[in-house]
């Protein structure tokens, strides 16, 4: 099994791509991998609950985490959010990739 960190920083509604990201992230969870999904910049609306269009609450066993700076810059409180996602911090994130043998993916 090989740990993914994907990072995402578009909204979907300004990236048609951002959904075939998601995909990579369902596929390979699917596959058998262990898949954490970071919401960063923009990227944190499709975490808000009665987004448009949002795919997060589709990806069934994906860890997803949302940036905390970027959702108070963006006014969305943790009330807000899609169950299942997690609000972390910088410091959460370093911790990730500090992991030995994860594989970072940058969208």
């Amino acid at each position: 099994m090989t740990r993914y960190l994907l990072w995402e920083s578009r909204d979907p509604q300004e990236a048609t791509a951002v959904n075939e990201f998601y995909d990579l992230a369902r596929d390979l969870k699917g596959a058998g991998h262990d898949v954490t999904l970071v919401l960063v910049q923009n990227g944190v609306f499709a975490a808000r609950r009665g987004f448009s269009g949002g795919r997060v609450p589709q990806l069934a066993g994906v860890s997803v985490l949302a940036d905390d700076f970027s959702l108070r810059q963006r006014g969305i409180v943790d009330g807000d959010l899609v169950p299942d996602v997690k609000v972390a911090g910088m410091g959460d994130f370093v911790d990730l990739l500090a992991q030995p043998d994860v594989r970072t993916l940058w969208h």
